[in-house]
């Protein structure tokens, strides 16, 4: 097949030499010369080693071996060097994948070099100079025109056999149709392109990691946002690069979930930029399987939310601001206000008993009512500022707080602590007390609890809050939930940067369980 690609000399194709490479100068030249040897060579059999002249033995052997070989499905061919065109074979494989039939094919000694595309001759005929100067196999791809116009790809694979002497003896070769596999690549290649213009255009940080945490793709929102390149990080762990370092431990748990195909929830994580900047990013994980359908690696997208958390943390803490301004007012103000009225109230009946007039009665009356609220108005204050403003204030309100569920729902909850947690973040305390709030009504609410124990507990830099009950437990299956409740204590664990837990216990009841930071002022 390589030498039925040899350009006739009275065939040659026209081009400028000045405009043409001198190394594809050189392969032409050469392939004029063997296809002038090839079309011109008389048979001559003295040339063939007696050992190898045909005999009936060998005649038979070549027609099962040409049955054989007329049976793959790929177009093999083969030529002698000093012979015409008539020693030549090219399997019948030929019509099939190019529309012309054998006896067309061998009587034009150059139609195959006329049938390669034209962006692929100069590729061809150097590769094919180099099988005959200096005997390198030819294993290329390349395009041919078929009859009828079609573009087929073949994958030739031919090589130059010598004789004893070293002179050039004959070719041989096979050239497989790869069309389907190209034209499978080119749209792999086009899915692939249009996958990555949506993963660089999309406004969403999209990361790629193996199972062990390895970056295998990182999009353009990525590289905007963290200042580094994917050259940059390609390959390299994750919390190598961007995480903070208290967030390592719990990233890596939840690869190692990811990789067991425990799907966590979404989660939140802080990126540092190149800049020494820190980014918010709330990150939705799953696994991403394969061709063959095993998950192999973890995509993530996530979306920056600094500015939101920002925003967020401001807009709360404008609102605590302003509880607590109006809970101090309501005690120092309304309150004292009040209490100096049922104080004068008292007064004035105490006088009106004295004098024994039947008005004292309603005096009395009075009395007890304007106490009630200066009572309501304390309750008010309180539930507006529940943590006093000092370090032990949120140890102080669970106290309290677990006394008051015994008065009102008639239940055992008790509070424990150890040793002392200070928190001189007002607004992180008061955030904590409302998450042991909502547990411990839900506790009671949802599950009907009878016994609820709040735990406070620290640890080097950080905190636990535990509540523990013994009710129905909660269920298993949380991905439909609606309620309020859980999404306020996860919505407040994450402006204090907690981690919240909450799961089922093995005999009854639900623990949940709230890690936050502490750090010195």
């Amino acid at each position: 097949m390589a030498l039925l690609a040899q350009t006739d000399p009275q065939r040659e194709p026209q081009s400028d030499d000045s405009e043409m490479p001198s190394d594809l100068r050189q392969a032409e030249a050469l392939l004029v010369e063997l296809a002038s040897v090839f079309t011109g060579a008389p048979h001559d059999a003295s040339s063939v080693p007696t050992d190898l002249t045909p005999d009936t033995n060998a005649s038979n052997i070549e027609a099962k071996y040409r049955v054989l070989l007329e049976q793959i499905p790929a177009v093999v061919f083969m030529a002698y060097i000093d012979r015409g065109t008539s020693e030549a074979y090219v399997s019948p494989e030929i019509e099939a994948a190019l529309g012309y039939s054998r006896e067309e094919w061998l009587e034009d000694p150059i139609r195959w070099y006329e049938r390669v595309h034209p962006d692929d001759k100069q590729r061809w005929s150097i590769e094919a100079a180099e099988m005959f100067l200096y005997g390198k196999p030819l294993r290329s791809s390349y395009r041919v025109i078929a009859r009828d116009g079609r573009v087929v790809w073949f994958h030739c694979d031919a090589r130059m056999v010598r004789r004893p002497d070293g002179q050039p003896w004959f070719i041989h070769g096979v050239a497989f149709d790869i069309s389907d596999l190209k034209h499978s690549e080119r749209a792999l290649k086009q899915e692939r392109n249009f996958v990555s213009a949506i993963l660089d255009t999309v406004g969403a940080l999209v990361t790629v990691l193996d199972q062990e945490g390895r970056i295998v793709r990182f999009n353009r929102a990525c590289e905007l946002t963290t200042g580094f390149s994917f050259d940059e990080v390609r390959g390299k762990y994750i919390w190598d690069f961007f995480l903070l370092p208290e967030e390592v431990v719990r990233s890596r748990s939840v690869i190692s979930q990811l990789s067991a195909d425990l799907l966590p929830r979404d989660y939140q994580s802080h990126w540092m930029t190149r800049h020494g900047t820190t980014k918010l990013i709330a990150w939705s994980s799953s696994l991403l399987p394969d061709s063959d359908g095993v998950p192999r690696h973890i995509i993530a997208t996530g979306i920056d939310i600094t500015e939101r958390e920002q925003l967020e943390r401001a807009l709360l803490n404008i609102s605590a601001r302003e509880q607590r301004r109006i809970g101090q007012d309501l005690h120092d103000g309304l309150g004292q206000h009040l209490t100096g009225i049922a104080f004068m109230a008292k007064v004035h009946e105490e006088k009106l008993a004295m004098r024994e007039l039947p008005d004292a009665a309603d005096a009395a009356k009075i009395v007890r009512l304007v106490n009630e609220a200066v009572h309501k108005t304390r309750e008010l204050a309180r539930g507006l500022l529940p943590v006093m403003s000092d370090a032990q204030g949120l140890m102080s309100a669970l106290q309290l707080w677990a006394a008051e569920v015994e008065d009102i729902y008639g239940v055992s909850c008790r509070f424990e602590c150890q040793s002392p947690v200070l928190i001189q973040d007002n607004a992180k305390a008061t955030h904590l007390y409302h998450i042991a709030q909502e547990a411990v009504n839900n506790a009671i609410k949802h599950g009907g609890a009878r016994n609820i124990v709040l735990r406070l507990a620290t640890d080097d830099d950080s905190g636990t809050l535990l509540i523990a009950d013994d009710g129905a437990g909660i269920s298993e299956d949380r991905s439909n939930s609606h309620g309020m409740g859980l999404h306020i204590m996860s919505y407040r664990s994450a402006m204090i940067g907690a981690q919240l837990e909450l799961k089922r216990n093995e005999i009854r009841g639900t623990t949940v369980s709230c890690v936050f930071p502490i750090r010195s002022s």
